[in-house]
């Protein structure tokens, strides 16, 4: 039993790293987004004062016009009325998004939750890295992510579909199996745990183009 124990345990803190490097990698991606635009607004404040020692004040008024369109346009941060949602979701876009992926979030949770925020955070970010994962082996102009998240009732209801490469994924032993090696099929073992858990629904569905995975979650 002790060496199964260390094995797992071995397995467990290999997961833990990945995530780590993971969340990392989505941090400093959104810093190197935020620097960009900083660099660009800095441009955009020189122009204007050229335009105002001009004393153009139409020109003025246009590009005003043309960096509020722009902010329109930069500020494409999901917001679903959970704080802890928002902040996941808006990190695994922009990673997704770093990976030439393209992110439709249809997604609104204009209530407290009862999940923990651990177990959300847990739940979301492995369906999102597995959806990104299998999106990075397609063409680029092919990557897409989906996801839904609503209330049905008294429970939370998720539903993330990427495209897959044609085939349909085969079970094992009555799960899908991960394709990103040992360690992360930890992630898909974490998601069951948590569902059978809180009392919730899970169903992961494989058809010809495109993969499925949808969650229920009581929330009384």
């Amino acid at each position: 039993m002790g060496i199964f124990k260390k094995r797992e345990d071995k397995r467990v803190a290999a997961y833990q790293r990945q995530l780590i490097e993971t969340h990392y990698r989505e941090v400093d991606n959104m810093y190197r987004q935020i620097r960009g635009w900083r660099h660009d607004y800095r441009n955009h404040i020189q122009v204007m004062k050229a335009y105002a020692a001009a004393e153009d004040w139409p020109a003025i008024c246009r590009y005003l016009d043309l960096l509020d369109t722009d902010l329109n346009t930069v500020d494409t941060a999901v917001k679903t009325g959970n704080p802890m949602t928002d902040a996941i979701l808006n990190s695994k876009i922009s990673l997704a998004k770093a990976r030439g992926i393209s992110v439709t979030t249809d997604a609104h949770i204009p209530v407290k939750l009862k999940i923990s925020e651990i177990d959300l955070c847990c739940i979301i970010g492995n369906l999102f890295d597995n959806a990104i994962e299998a999106s990075a082996a397609l063409p680029e102009g092919q990557r897409v992510i989906r996801v839904y998240m609503d209330m049905k009732g008294p429970q939370l209801y998720l539903s993330f579909t990427n495209l897959t490469a044609g085939k349909k994924l085969q079970k094992q032993g009555g799960l899908f199996r991960s394709t990103k090696g040992e360690g992360h099929g930890l992630g898909l073992v974490r998601i069951d745990a948590i569902v059978e858990r809180l009392g919730g629904y899970l169903s992961r569905n494989s058809e010809d183009g495109a993969f499925t995975t949808e969650i229920l979650l009581p929330q009384e």
